[in-house]
């Protein structure tokens, strides 16, 4: 892996952990929102870093027995899934949401929950824009040695 792939793989992951910050925002924001549900972000590995994943790899190059094969890693936000979970039935029957009844389902956000999970994608992001800070130097001062 080079330097430029190893800013190319924080770029990405920027943009990753970015969208998971915007999805979390938005849970946050619905909290008091009714018939809202909360939001899932699903992140998914480039390769199969799994121990199948690896032997079938290897199976392909017969050759290389015994060699990990070049994985380059990364994340894909994969979109978003719904939260199972339902919210509580309240009784508002003049609510314009309400049912025959006269419930309205209040939001299944847990703020406590969506703001942890906001924390680490910030630390994920920051942790990725460390990297491409870092491989940006690199291949700074490699330019610099060839003066």
């Amino acid at each position: 892996m080079g330097i430029m792939d190893s800013i190319d793989m924080g770029a990405k992951a920027l943009q990753v952990h970015g969208k998971r910050i915007d999805v979390h925002a938005k849970n946050i924001a619905n909290l008091d929102t009714p018939n809202y549900v909360r939001k899932i972000p699903v992140l998914t590995a480039v390769d199969d870093l799994s121990f199948h994943g690896l032997m079938n790899n290897m199976k392909e190059d017969v050759f290389g027995v015994g060699t990990l094969p070049y994985l380059q890693g990364g994340v894909n936000f994969s979109g978003v899934v719904e939260d199972p979970t339902l919210g509580q039935k309240i009784y508002k029957p003049g609510h314009p949401d309400a049912d025959a009844d006269g419930y309205i389902r209040a939001s299944n956000v847990n703020a406590m929950v969506d703001i942890a999970d906001a924390l680490v994608a910030q630390r994920a992001y920051e942790a990725n824009l460390a990297l491409v800070n870092i491989s940006k130097t690199m291949a700074q001062r490699a330019l610099e040695i060839g003066k």
